[in-house]
């Protein structure tokens, strides 16, 4: 029993859960008693009079227990609550004078020094960069250090005492440096950790190990871009240098976006140890991937054409809708071109042909707005002659505008406007053909190449007289290089106006789907992977006997980038439909061609591997040198870029009727041709 260890409030908790056990099974019990004790006979012959005697029986011997098991449950509960309440009351007495001997072993120390003898240095609270408390003078580890705020400086970590841990440096705040670990304790302890650097500042260094024995604390990560932190060196006895901290990664617009050195190892200093294995370097910045856009707002839409109403009789023998204005050209950094204005509707009540106004084409993207979209065109206007003649005047509806083609930098084509409806009672009926889409335009922005990766740090010298080199840190990985920028996607071909004779209307035809716009091709490359970092070189071993420690591999190099994929192609519009009321002479429009697909770009090279492993660090008299660090591998080139796809065909309208001729459907664009991919580093 010597080793036995009571929870006082779980003990307490048990005993609860086992009361409420014991209260179910108890209501249970006088639920079942009535029925089962007084079991009714199924008959009045003997047989049935013995089995109903001797299930009751049952029942009342099984209650009988029932009652001795709920006893001993009462007495179980009741012995488990009183041990539970027995073992908080030692606890708590033999807690206040265990606390009222540590404050009387502290207060003399705290009165002379300022420091407790035995127990943990406080934490700097987070956000105030304060400093941790060092621990008790005999035994305590010292505490952490408080994070900094924006610019502020990590707190330090507070010193460990006779015995203990070196307390962990604090985070710094933005453009400042982590705060330094602690020392370890003077007779035997290790150093603390380094905080970790803010954005653009180094890591803390860690802290040393005591006096005896003890190693040095890791050194803190590096900020984005900037250096790990140095490692603590080891105990002046016996002690291994800490490990140096890792360089942070490259980062847009903080120190230029290059990444961080690895931070160098700690030096054995005492008699016995090793040196610290030299921080891995940060890994490069990513390339900026190629933009296709810039500028904002869209231009304004063109005006309507107007709406024509005629009812006298002829001249004229035509009457024809406005037509929409073109759309706005947009202000110098327009993203957007105007949609074309709608054309004007025309509505004959007598002989003369009814044509609606043609829509507006869309306008032009601002001249400084890279990669640009082309306004869509307007709708034709609708055409409409209900005059009820043998003559049979006809109606056609106005022509879809066309889409403006996109701007330079891949902006993509406007979609085609669609053709107006042509309806005529005793005449014929033609529908609008659908505006041809804008044509994308190509791209040339490339995506940005990757940084390269920071150096491996250095690593530390072994002790005094024995004691290994520490492994030079590995070489950080480049960055990988932006994709280029897409080239501009095809508009969409406008859909044909339906067309339609009513009465005694002798024909109609749907209005052609309008052809889609070509996509953009791209010659935008994909950005070149960055260099891995060089390795690190390794520390020297003791002068009696100690092995050189080994230089840091060289750093991968980064992934190339992918090419630019090439712009979709527009889909054609659709051929309008038609309609006759006599079932003969309706024939559908036929679609669109698609447009073709733009080719893609080239992708990017792979970065370079880290130009060379760092040197092995030279060997004691009894010991040989450490060996060089390894070449690391190049990174892979970029993909290719996709050809865009090919715009789909318009679909043939559909013609009502018996003896109605459908549209044809438009052929497919064609598929835009790949880049090639790019080298391997």
């Amino acid at each position: 029993m010597s080793f036995l260890i009571a929870a006082p409030e779980m003990l307490t908790a048990a005993a609860a859960d086992i009361a409420t056990i014991g209260s179910t099974i108890s209501a249970a019990d006088a639920i079942a008693a009535a029925p089962t004790t007084s079991v009714l006979a199924a008959a009045a012959d003997e047989v049935s009079l013995a089995i109903a005697g001797l299930f009751s029986a049952h029942a009342k011997q099984y209650q009988a227990f029932s009652v001795q098991a709920a006893t001993f449950h009462e007495q179980l509960v009741r012995s488990l609550a009183a041990g539970g309440f027995s073992y908080a009351t030692a606890e708590a007495a033999n807690a206040s004078p265990l606390e009222f001997l540590l404050d009387a072993v502290n207060a003399p120390t705290q009165t002379l020094f300022g420091r407790d003898l035995i127990g943990n240095g406080t934490d700097g609270a987070a956000g105030t960069g304060a400093n941790g408390g060092d621990g008790g003078l005999l035994w305590g580890n010292g505490g952490n250090g408080g994070s900094g705020a924006t610019g502020q400086v990590g707190g330090s970590g507070g010193a460990a005492g006779l015995i203990g841990t070196g307390g962990t440096g604090g985070a710094g705040g933005t453009g400042a440096a982590g705060g330094n670990g602690g020392a370890g304790g003077w007779l035997f302890g290790d150093g603390g950790i380094g905080g970790t650097g803010g954005a653009g500042a180094t890591g803390g260094s860690g802290g040393a190990g005591g006096v005896g024995f003890g190693s040095g604390g890791t050194g803190g990560f590096g900020g984005a871009g900037a250096a790990g932190g140095t490692g603590g060196d080891g105990a002046l006895l016996w002690g291994n240098g800490g490990a140096g901290g890792q360089g942070g990664t490259g980062i847009t617009g903080i120190n230029g976006g290059s990444a961080g050195h690895g931070g160098s190892g700690g030096n054995a200093v005492g008699l016995l140890g090793s040196g610290g294995a030299g921080g891995q370097g940060g890994t490069g910045l990513a390339g900026i991937d190629g933009v296709s856009s810039h500028g904002s707002g869209t231009a304004s839409t063109g005006a309507a054409g107007t709406n024509v109403e005629h009812s006298t009789a002829p001249p004229p023998t035509e009457i024809y809708g406005g037509a929409g204005g073109p759309g706005g050209g947009g202000s110098l950094d327009s993203l957007n071109g105007g949609t074309g204005g709608a054309g004007g509707s025309a509505t004959v009540h007598n002989t003369q042909n009814a044509i609606g106004g043609n829509g507006g084409d869309g306008g032009a993207a601002g001249l400084f707005a890279i990669g640009g979209n082309g306004g869509d065109g307007g709708r034709g206007g609708d055409a409409l002659n209900d005059y009820s003649t043998v003559t049979g005047p006809s109606a056609t509806g106005g022509n879809g505008g066309a889409g403006h083609d996109g701007h330079i930098g891949g902006g993509a084509g406007g979609t085609g406007g669609a053709g107006g409806n042509g309806t005529s009672a005793d005449g014929v009926g033609h529908g609008g053909n659908g505006g041809i889409g804008g044509n994308g335009n190509s791209a040339s922005n490339g995506g940005g190449d990757g940084g390269n990766g920071g150096a491996g740090g250095t690593g530390g010298h072994g002790g005094l007289l024995i004691g290994n080199g520490g492994a030079g840190g590995i070489g950080g990985t480049g960055g990988s290089g932006g994709a280029g920028a897409p080239g501009g996607i095809g508009g969409g071909g406008g859909g044909g106006g339906i067309g339609t004779a009513t009465n005694l209307g002798i024909a109609a035809e749907g209005g052609l789907g309008g052809d889609g716009g070509g996509g953009g091709d791209t010659t935008a490359v994909g950005g070149n992977g960055g260099t891995g970092g060089v390795g690190g070189n390794g520390g020297n071993a003791s002068a009696v006997f100690g092995f050189g420690g080994n230089g840091g591999a060289s750093g991968t190099g980064g992934a190339g980038g992918a090419g630019g994929a090439g712009g979709a192609g527009g889909a054609g519009g659709a051929g309008g439909t038609s309609s006759v009321s006599g079932n003969i002479g309706a024939v559908g429009g036929n679609g669109g061609v698609g447009g073709d697909g733009g080719d893609g770009g080239d992708g990017g090279d792979g970065g370079a591997a880290g130009a060379a492993g760092g040197a092995g660090g030279q060997g004691g008299f009894l010991g040989s040198a450490g060996s060089a660090g390894g070449s690391g591998v190049g990174g892979a080139g970029g993909a290719a870029g996709n050809g865009g796809s090919a715009g789909a065909g318009g679909d043939g309208g559909v013609a009502a009727g018996t003896f109605g001729v459908n549209g044809s459907d438009g052929a497919d664009g064609n598929q835009g041709a790949p880049g090639t991919a790019g080298q391997d580093g």
